[in-house]
C-alpha cells in the first residue's frame, strides 16, 4: 500500500503538538545536583598502585591525550641466590581532558584496573592549560568512584575474596588455638602441694 502523501508531515506535526503541551520542566542544576545514571562517563580516575606503567592505555588512545614517564628501578633479589629484578616506576601520569573524547578505551584496555570512570563532571576551567590533570588530580578523582555493582545473587565469589576469607579464617583458628584456656583435668599447682 502506497503511503498516504504529506503523511509524514503529519507525524511530524502531531510529535511538535504533543512536545508544545507538555509542561517544562526546569533542573535547578546549581541548587539541586542532577540524578546522574550510575554508568555515567564523567572524569576519568588513576588508582596509582594498581599501574605497572604497562602503556596500553596511551598506545591504545585515539587522541593521544594520556602522557605517562617512568624509570626503571632495580630491585634486589628476595631470596639469597636469586637475581635482581627491574621495575617500571611511575614519573607522570596525565591526562589532558581538553582534547579527551572520554570513548573509554584506556579503561577498557587496562589489565590492571588503573583507572576509572567517575560520575564528576564540574570541572571546568578558565584557562584550557588547567584541563591537563597529573597523577595527583586524577588520585582525588578515585574519592568519587562509586562502588561496583553487587553480584549477583546466584554468582561464584570472586577468587580473591574467597582466597581472603579462606586466609582470615585460618588465622582465627589459629588464634583460637593459641587462646585456648588449660583443660579443667589439669593440675591447678604445678609442684604438687596440696594442703
Amino acid at each position: 500500500m502506497a503511503p498516504i502523501p504529506g503523511s509524514g508531515l503529519a507525524k511530524g506535526l502531531a510529535v511538535t503538538l504533543r512536545t508544545m503541551t507538555k509542561k517544562t520542566v526546569t533542573e535547578q542544576y546549581p541548587d539541586a545536583q542532577p540524578d546522574l545514571p550510575p554508568r555515567t562517563r564523567g572524569v576519568i580516575g588513576l588508582f596509582e598502585e594498581n599501574c605497572t606503567v604497562c602503556m596500553l592505555c596511551a598506545r591504545e588512545c585515539p587522541d593521544w591525550c594520556i602522557y605517562i614517564d617512568s624509570h626503571k628501578e632495580t630491585v634486589p633479589a628476595a631470596a639469597p641466590g636469586g637475581r635482581e629484578r627491574s621495575r617500571n616506576v611511575l614519573d607522570r601520569f596525565a591526562i589532558d581532558f581538553s582534547l579527551c573524547m572520554y570513548c573509554g578505551i584506556c579503561i577498557e584496555v587496562c589489565p590492571f584496573d588503573a583507572l576509572f570512570w567517575s560520575p564528576e563532571f564540574e570541572y571546568a576551567e578558565t584557562d584550557i592549560r588547567e584541563l591537563t590533570h597529573e597523577r595527583d588530580k586524577l588520585r582525588e578523582w578515585m574519592w568519587t568512584v562509586p562502588a561496583p555493582p553487587a553480584l549477583d545473587p546466584g554468582a561464584e565469589e570472586a577468587k580473591e575474596i574467597a582466597t581472603a576469607r579462606k586466609t582470615a579464617e585460618k588465622l582465627a583458628a589459629a588464634q583460637a588455638a593459641q587462646a585456648e584456656p588449660t583443660p579443667p583435668n589439669a593440675p591447678a599447682d604445678p609442684q604438687g602441694d596440696e594442703s
